[in-house]
């Protein structure tokens, strides 16, 4: 690969690229058809990936969903997907026929462009960025109109050298993909030795020697024999102090992060036009996200703040350390034994109310114990999360690298083989 001169390259609108309505071939596929790729919005990746596992009747799908064949590129068109890249060459669908969610722009290469250069120029991240730019309707539901992908310029080599260039990318891609894969498994392996490692420290202790017995509770299983076991109702008390001006720091309860403030959340969601009667939360206090304690949403507050009044608040007794709490609480053994507390119909409407938690048994090894293991955990956790931001780090230079490699392979900035 070497750095090019600048190519003198035609440049055309995709609308004079791109056929319109079905030729004889596309219409005798869709007529002889009967099972066809489904693809919902999750089976389209981010890096010209396609999922065409699904098979539906072609009876079932025809109406009302987005037709495309073999050799079309899909570009999704609504935000956050589009800025997402998500967006695929169509191949290897079941009788060369597929149906789709209708939140996708379908472009159909004629001859003169190849289908492969066609979806790396709407990977590129100008593509991208101009799309963004034009964007059009409400808040959260933009939409890359129609004219700006038909209107695109593009610079347009021989097919020839088009099909060189993507045959160089296709290799190039799938090198960083499976640079990007090795640290993505490193960070799964990562996530699971910290998960490990709370869930022991927290339920077997720091010896592996000491005796143990039996705890009575299925899901702690045998525990060390000089640990106590008690339910919560013996350990916490419900706090529901009110504020009165709302001025106090907002905090949100996830499953990912524990307890932190709002304002460091960069997500769209619902604020009330007041936060007057909203619950106040002191430092050390243990917040339950009654709606998604199932999937672990609770955690120690680190700071004075307020939550929702559809949070719980409780406030340990002297008998818990507030850092062994929050790393037992937010381990998936103790989201698996919430989940068996919650009352509701449906997973998803799964709610922990104060009754039931108070009956959820926790393990209380002795407060000298509970800070040695704080201390253990914060100690490893560090080393894992700067092992964690070293491959975060790495994936995003590869991403960055292979962003750019497309952009200056297709607008003919490297020369990557010889082309009309």
């Amino acid at each position: 690969m070497t750095v090019a001169s600048e190519p003198v390259w035609p440049a055309k609108r995709l609308r004079f690229l791109m056929q319109r309505g079905l030729s004889p071939d596309k219409q005798r596929t869709l007529a002889s058809a009967t099972r066809a790729a489904f693809l919902p919005m999750e089976a389209i990746g981010h890096q010209g990936t396609l999922d065409c596992s699904i098979v539906r009747e072609v009876g079932d799908i025809r109406d009302g969903f987005t037709q495309f064949f073999d050799g079309d590129v899909l570009v999704a068109k609504i935000t956050p997907c589009f800025e997402n890249g998500k967006g695929a060459l169509v191949q290897g669908t079941p009788e060369g026929i597929g149906f789709g969610t209708t939140e996708l722009h379908v472009l159909r290469p004629t001859g003169e462009i190849d289908g492969r250069f066609l979806y790396y120029v709407t990977a590129s991240d100008r593509f991208r960025k101009l799309g963004e730019a034009a964007m059009a309707g409400a808040a959260g539901q933009k939409r890359v109109p129609e004219d700006f992908v038909r209107d695109y310029r593009i610079a347009l080599p021989a097919i020839a050298t088009q099909r060189a260039i993507v045959d160089h990318l296709d290799r190039e891609t799938a090198r960083l993909d499976r640079l990007v894969a090795e640290k993505e498994r490193i960070l799964r392996l990562l996530g699971e030795k910290r998960q490990a490692l709370i869930s022991r420290a927290v339920t077997r202790g720091l010896e592996p020697g000491v005796p143990t017995r039996g705890s009575g509770i299925p899901w702690l299983g045998e525990l060390p024999a000089h640990w106590a076991v008690e339910r919560a109702r013996w350990l916490f008390k419900e706090h529901d102090e009110r504020t009165r001006t709302g001025d106090e720091e907002l905090l949100t309860v996830s499953h990912l992060t524990g307890v932190t403030p709002r304002s460091e959340k960069d997500v769209n969601m619902f604020m009330a036009e007041t936060m007057e009667g909203y619950k106040v939360v002191a430092a050390g206090d243990l917040v339950i996200n009654t709606l998604w304690a199932w999937m672990g949403a609770m955690g120690i507050s680190p700071l004075d703040g307020i939550v929702s009044p559809a949070y719980n608040v409780y406030r340990p007794t002297d008998a818990l350390e507030a850092g062994y709490v929050d790393a037992l609480v937010r381990s998936p053994l103790f989201a698996q034994e919430v989940t068996r507390h919650s009352k509701g119909v449906w997973s998803s409407r799964l709610r922990l109310y104060p009754e039931e938690f108070f009956d959820v048994a926790f393990p209380v090894p002795p407060r000298a114990e509970q800070s040695r293991i704080v201390r253990l955990v914060e100690t490893e956790g560090r080393k894992l999360d700067d092992l964690q931001v070293a491959a975060e780090n790495a994936v995003a230079l590869i991403e960055e690298r292979r962003a750019a490699l497309i952009a200056a392979a297709v607008t003919g900035q490297i020369e990557v083989g010889s082309g009309a």
